[in-house]
């Protein structure tokens, strides 16, 4: 049964991903900068003897061929990029680059599809199909590494009747997985700000425009356009992150920075709070004596899980997990750039839990602590594998 086949080699190989998963936690590259990511995993799928092809600089693209191959075409997901965080685990693996980390546990998908492509290829004569493997770059830095994959054509030939993603999630216990069909993360924008004016002596503040001042009344301003002309029923969040701007305590500066990220659950509502905001922070900024740059880098895309696709995909985990161990996703205000393949083909994102409180492993994402129960490679593995083989479209 195939089912049992792929648990069991779910099982004999955990223990190759789980060091894995350590090389990659100890050797963390930056979006776009993934060269020796790459090269590994292109020799982990050489040793398998799964072809593959280089795209989007440092992306991968594997295809794995089963009987009647081109009955149906599915592809699954990894991004394999860190973040410039510090890390503050003391484990065997922690990362040995200064300021770089696996916080958002790339290095856990990229082990997790190693290991299903490991046991697909195995089982190649056992499924219908052909699947697709995509390692893509670039998944926290806009554009999106996935953009990428897509203009170098991931997507095509064969084109995938859908395609399958998943992520840690640290507030849910390892054993368990969750779905959702439909919207279930929002876009994200980034907002750049630079606040112009004469600056001058703090005693003298009639002489100057007040950059700071302005920048205060600024934060403050944008955040009643969100809250007074959102539609209640679907969230979007402004928040400013950065504030750069003078060096001592007696001189007013003639410039301040400010940085942020604006997120939507509706794209129409998107798009018009970009217009207000511009609307908003010119007139202020101006009516108050200073001059402004504003600069709204259009990002990723809404999550979008096809019902359909997402419905088929979900029924396959219940079987392989057992139905009470598959639970509801909640929506999300983080953002993904899986968004861009399900603006292209059907898609499902879903979640996997990696959480173990009695051994402290209970830290957020993109934070210094942030770690693994890993238990759960070998369960996200067996998972991956099998609704590559399995799900329909």
């Amino acid at each position: 049964m195939l089912l049992q086949q792929i648990k069991d080699l779910s099982s004999k190989y955990a223990a190759d991903a789980v060091a894995i998963r350590s090389h990659l936690h100890a050797h963390p590259e930056l979006s776009y900068q993934e060269f020796e990511t790459s090269k590994f995993i292109q020799a982990r799928l050489q040793e398998m003897g799964v072809a593959f092809e280089v795209m989007a600089t440092t992306g991968v693209l594997g295809m794995i061929r089963g009987k009647n191959p081109d009955s149906r075409v599915i592809a699954l997901r990894a991004d394999m990029d860190a973040l410039p965080i510090q890390e503050e685990n003391e484990t065997a693996y922690r990362s040995q680059k200064p300021g770089i980390m696996h916080a958002c546990g790339h290095d856990v998908h990229t082990s997790i599809l190693l290991g299903a492509a490991r046991v697909l290829h195995e089982l190649k004569d056992e499924w219908e199909g052909t699947v697709k493997l995509l390692f893509q770059p670039g998944e926290e830095k806009n554009p999106g590494g996935a953009s990428y994959m897509i203009r170098d054509g991931a997507l095509q030939n064969p084109a995938p009747h859908g395609i399958i993603g998943l992520h840690v999630h640290p507030g849910l216990e390892t054993g368990k997985l969750s779905f959702r069909k439909g919207r279930v993360m929002a876009s994200a924008d980034e907002i750049y700000i630079t606040i112009k004016g004469k600056g001058g002596h703090a005693a003298s503040p009639n002489l100057t425009a007040d950059t700071v001042l302005i920048a205060s009344h600024l934060i403050v301003s944008l955040q009643q356009i969100i809250s007074r002309n959102k539609n209640p029923l679907s969230p979007s969040v402004l928040s400013i992150c950065s504030i750069q701007g003078g060096h001592t305590t007696n001189v007013i500066p003639s410039e301040v920075k400010l940085m942020g990220t604006f997120r939507a659950m509706d794209e129409e509502w998107r798009f018009k709070a970009h217009e207000l905001i511009r609307k908003n922070a010119v007139g202020l900024v101006e009516s108050m004596g200073g001059e402004i740059d504003l600069h709204i880098d259009i990002g990723y895309p809404t999550v979008d899980n096809d019902p359909v696709f997402t419905e088929s995909a979900w029924k396959q985990a219940d079987l392989f997990m057992g139905k009470e161990n598959v639970l509801e996703t909640e929506m999300r205000m983080g953002a993904e750039d899986f968004g861009y393949y399900t603006q292209v083909i059907p898609g499902c994102f879903f979640r996997l839990g990696v959480r173990n409180e009695a051994k402290g492993i209970i830290h957020n994402v993109h934070t210094p602590r942030f770690d693994i129960d890993e238990r759960a490679i070998e369960i996200g593995i067996g998972n991956m594998a099998w609704l590559g083989a399995t799900v329909k479209s």
